[in-house]
């Protein structure tokens, strides 16, 4: 029988194997590593989309923001122009009235008396003024009260404007009537 040595072909196995275990190994950590990567950019890509998406976001809320005080300041500015129009057309509808109390005072007013101011705040004229006498001031009311425009006249201070004179000064209040309906006259 021929003798044999198995053994450094069993080492050189040995050795191969352990070669190729090293190389899988390295093979399964490159190959391990660039998984990790390409999973790693991967959610780094989506990261970076979905904060793309949240700037994105936050600019249009930013913009619409800059819109809503627009808007804002577009509804202060139409009710000041509504609030002006309402005022334009009571102007505009209480001209004729306005003719009409005016003419009214004139036509109530009696010789001898002398508006020096009148003062309208509401439905009330506040008169201030001077007169000859406490009849011309009487007569002034009862006119004021039989007229149409006005009622309720009220002498609230009657004295004497000077001593050299023989003039009177005084303070009435008046209310303006409201004006009759077609269904009420």
């Amino acid at each position: 029988m021929t003798k044999i040595n198995l053994l450094p072909w069993r080492e050189e196995r040995r050795q191969e194997l352990k070669q190729q275990f090293f190389v899988v190994l390295v093979g399964v950590l490159l190959l391990g590593a660039g998984s990790v990567y390409l999973v790693d950019m991967g959610v780094q890509g989506r990261i970076d989309y979905q904060n793309q998406r949240n700037q994105f976001i936050v600019g249009e809320t930013k913009k619409l923001e800059q819109q809503i005080k627009e808007i804002e300041e577009l509804k202060k500015k139409r009710e000041s122009l509504i609030e002006r129009m309402k005022v334009i057309q009571d102007l505009q509808g209480n001209r004729p009235e306005i003719v009409k109390i005016f003419d009214e005072m004139v036509r109530t007013l009696p010789d001898g008396v002398y508006y020096r101011q009148v003062k309208s705040v509401g439905d009330t004229l506040s008169m201030t003024g001077l007169a000859e006498s406490n009849n011309r001031v009487s007569n002034l009311m009862r006119n004021l009260d039989s007229s149409e425009l006005f009622e309720a006249p009220n002498l609230s201070k009657v004295q004497a404007a000077s001593k050299e004179q023989a003039v009177n000064e005084f303070d009435l209040t008046v209310k303006r009537q409201k004006p009759k309906t077609e269904e009420e006259g």
